[in-house]
This record gives structure tokens, C-alpha cells and sequence, in this order.
């Protein structure tokens, strides 16, 4: 237990928050976050703006697979939609990192909104063709390759260097709260009322976020220096080079986005061929991913700091891939959707604590651009993933593409355990870098 103990990196304990006492301190400890009133207004807005937002992804894969009957386009879409993160999360990251970034959240939100409406209007007037929602898919992309590394970054701004982990915990509960809500709904409406509905209340659920964005007080500094664009870039990627520790959590989602979370594109399959079901089996196939994703990020939410989750990425990876198997092997629609809740808590506790991990390693100046290396990662990753895992399923089909996906995983998740040893070590070191920088930040 001691050598255990001396191998563990640690940071100081977050300010107010006790490692241990009765439900009422874990409870304030869980939901510290919200103690700042930017913070609640992000809460309130981005949480009906999000069951908005899953609403769509729900529709439009069922939309697609309906008009085309093809998981080759299926997965073609999810691609075009996310490629752009690959491609342009980087000038994302420069820019965060160099305007306010509430007005960057603000202009990205209001123009997903558009994009929303007129999917909706094209819908709803029967004039939709699968080139329009390939291209409106990927007009999206491109709006999420600014709009993720501004939203995670405006974290810090928001509430704060220590209750950052706190917030990152809450903000990914809320996104996977709206994931048990937006499919489910979206089931109802896909059987009752078609598809042109869920995406018109998507476009109405934008102006919550905008509000509550509107109506922040917050101080969002803006580091322009002498540095051209070019090189705040080179300077991003650069930082990530040479820190290990967060080269090999990138590395892991890299290959968990890329092999593990296209069983999420091929959901439509499963939902009608493989468990013969409808848009409500769909619905809520979508949902309790969302449910274990959930509780995956409130567990991440009620730590008071970071010890040991070095090797809960590394279980919480293993835990997913062995999920996937299992899942890819159920034929029944019951043990499917149990299957799926120990999935999204494992899939979200790694997602969330490694995201956790790679901003507490990062300095201030950097946050934006690293956290842009990790959606190209987390996010950019994926549409490669969607592609190739609908060309794979068009040939072996879903089943095996997804069982395939999870062998990938576990065996990237023992790789990575293996190691865990040199993450600590460096991640200690990184650590006890922004904690001096903080304190030198704090003494003027």
C-alpha cells in the first residue's frame, strides 16, 4: 500500500471540498461548480439547448438510414459531419485562445441554430435530399471545430482553476442527461411525427444557451502578444509533443474514437435489423448510453482532486471495449439497452477524465489550442471511424464491425495500463508546473 501511495501523483485538494463525510458534503461537493452564477446560467441554457441538440443526431441518423437504407451512407455522414474537427480544431483552439470567448460561444451557437432551421424547414416541406443533409452536416462540423475547444476552455473562465474539474464533471453529466432525454423524445416524435419536428425544436432550444450567454458577467481575457497565428499553432502542438503524459491519453481516445465510438453510427442498424425494432427501440437504445454516461461523469464530479485517474482512463477504457463485445453480441432488445448503461459509464468516465487530466496539465495560455489536440483526438477522430465502420459493417456487418471495435480497445487499454507508471511520474512533473504558475499568478 505505501509503494502504491508513492506512485501516485497528486494535486492540492480543491478549496472547500472534503475528501470524505456525510451525503449533505459529498452533495455540495458534487455540485460545488455551481456556486458561481456564470456557471448555473451555462447549466440552465446549455442542458435545454443540448436535448435539443441529441434530438437531431437522433433524427437525422434515422433520416438518413430511412431515405438511403444504407449503412455505407450512414457512416458517410457521420464523417462529413466531424472531419472538419480533424481539419480546422486547431484554428479553433488559436482562436480561443486569442478573442473573448464568450463572444466566440455566442456566434457559434447562434449559427448552429441556422443550420438547425433550415434542416428543419427542408424537412418539414418534404424537399430533403441526402446531398442537403451532407452538406449541412458538414457546414456543422465546421461551426463544432470552433465551437468545442471556445466551450471547454470558457470553462476556466467561468469558474476558476479549482473547481475546474468539478465543471468539467458537471458540464459532461449535463451533456449525457440531454442524451437519456433528446433520443427518447425524439423515438416519440421519429413514430408520431416525423423527423422535420425534432429538428425545428433543436433550432427553438438555441435561444436558452444564447440567452443565459448573454446574460453572464465573466472576464474573458484575450492573449494576442507578438505571436502570429501561425505560431500560437506550432506553439500548441508543440507543448503536446513534448509532454508524454498527455501524448498518451491522446493517443488512447485517438484509438477508442476511432475504432470504439462508430457503434454509435451503426445504432440505427442494431435498432431495426439486428433487435427488429422501431424508432422508439431506437430511441431508447440512444437513451441508456446516455444513463450510464451520466452517472460515468457524476462520478468524475463528486472527486475533490485527481489521484488515481490514471488508472481509471485505463479501466474505464478496458470496461468500454469489453462492453462493446458484449453488446455486439446480444440479440435481444432488453439485455441490449442494460448492455449499453455500464458502456456510456465507462465511455464518459475515461472521455472526462482524460479531458480532466490533460487541463490540469496545461498551462492558461495554452488551454484553448491543447484542448483543440484533444477534440481532434476525441471528435476529429471519429469521422474516420464512422466511415470506415459503415464500409466495414456494409461487408461484415454491424455485429462483427462493432466486436471488432471493442478487441481494439481492450487491447489499447493494456497498453496503456502497462505504462501507467512513466504517465505518473510525468504527470507529476506537469502538475507541480501550473501549480507554481498559479501561485506566481497569484502573487502578481
Amino acid at each position: 500500500m505505501a509503494a502504491e501511495r508513492n506512485s501516485s501523483f497528486t494535486t492540492t485538494p480543491l478549496a472547500g471540498a472534503p475528501e470524505s463525510g456525510g451525503w449533505g458534503q459529498r452533495f455540495r461537493v458534487t455540485f460545488r461548480a455551481l456556486q458561481h452564477r456564470n456557471f448555473r446560467l451555462f447549466v440552465i441554457g446549455q442542458l435545454i439547448s443540448l436535448i435539443g441538440t441529441w434530438m437531431q443526431m437522433a433524427a437525422q441518423a434515422w433520416l438518413v438510414y430511412r431515405i438511403t437504407g444504407s449503412s455505407l451512407l450512414l457512416g458517410s455522414i457521420g464523417f462529413v459531419g466531424q472531419i472538419p474537427m480533424f481539419v480546422l480544431s486547431p484554428f479553433g483552439g488559436v482562436m480561443a485562445d486569442r478573442v473573448n470567448r464568450q463572444r466566440l460561444v455566442i456566434a457559434t451557437q447562434a449559427a448552429s441554430m441556422m443550420l438547425a432551421f433550415v434542416l428543419a424547414a427542408l424537412t418539414l416541406t418534404n424537399s430533403v435530399h441526402i446531398w442537403h443533409i451532407f452538406v449541412l452536416a458538414g457546414l456543422l462540423g465546421v461551426v463544432n471545430a470552433f465551437d468545442v475547444p471556445g466551450r471547454q476552455a470558457f470553462l476556466m473562465d467561468m469558474v476558476g482553476r479549482e473547481d475546474l474539474i468539478n465543471a468539467i464533471g458537471l458540464n459532461s453529466s449535463m451533456f449525457n442527461g440531454a442524451r437519456i432525454v433528446g433520443p427518447a423524445v425524439a423515438g416519440i416524435l421519429l413514430d408520431r411525427l416525423g423527423e422535420g419536428l425534432c429538428f425545428l425544436v433543436n433550432g427553438v432550444s438555441f435561444i436558452a444557451v444564447i440567452i443565459s450567454l448573454l446574460m453572464m458577467d465573466v472576464h474573458c481575457p484575450t492573449r494576442t502578444g507578438d505571436e502570429s497565428p501561425l505560431q500560437s499553432l506550432v506553439a500548441g502542438f508543440r507543448f503536446v509533443a513534448r509532454a508524454y503524459p498527455i501524448r498518451a491519453l491522446l493517443l488512447l481516445i485517438a484509438v477508442v474514437s476511432l475504432v470504439g465510438l462508430p457503434y454509435s453510427v451503426l445504432m440505427p442498424i442494431f435498432a431495426a435489423k439486428i433487435l427488429h425494432g422501431g424508432p422508439r427501440a431506437y430511441g431508447w437504445l440512444m437513451g441508456s448510453t446516455g444513463i450510464g454516461a451520466m452517472f460515468g461523469a457524476l462520478a468524475l464530479a463528486s472527486r475533490s482532486g485527481i489521484r488515481g485517474l490514471g488508472r481509471w482512463v485505463a479501466l474505464a477504457a478496458g470496461g468500454f471495449g469489453v462492453f462493446l463485445i458484449l453488446f455486439s453480441l446480444s440479440r435481444y432488445l432488453w439485455l441490449s439497452i442494460v448492455l449499453l448503461v455500464p458502456l456510456g459509464f465507462c465511455m464518459m468516465l475515461g472521455l472526462s477524465s482524460t479531458n480532466t487530466l490533460i487541463q490540469t496539465m496545461t498551462p492558461d495560455v495554452l488551454r484553448g489550442r491543447v484542448v483543440a489536440v484533444y477534440s481532434m483526438m476525441f471528435l476529429g477522430m471519429a469521422p474516420f471511424g464512422s466511415f470506415f465502420g459503415g464500409a466495414v459493417a456494409d461487408r461484415l456487418g454491424a455485429p462483427l464491425t462493432v466486436a471488432l471495435g471493442g478487441v481494439t480497445c481492450l487491447g489499447a487499454a493494456v497498453v496503456f495500463g502497462l505504462r501507467l507508471e512513466s504517465f505518473r511520474s510525468g504527470a507529476r512533473l506537469l502538475i507541480r508546473e501550473q501549480e507554481l504558475a498559479g501561485t506566481t499568478d497569484a502573487r502578481g
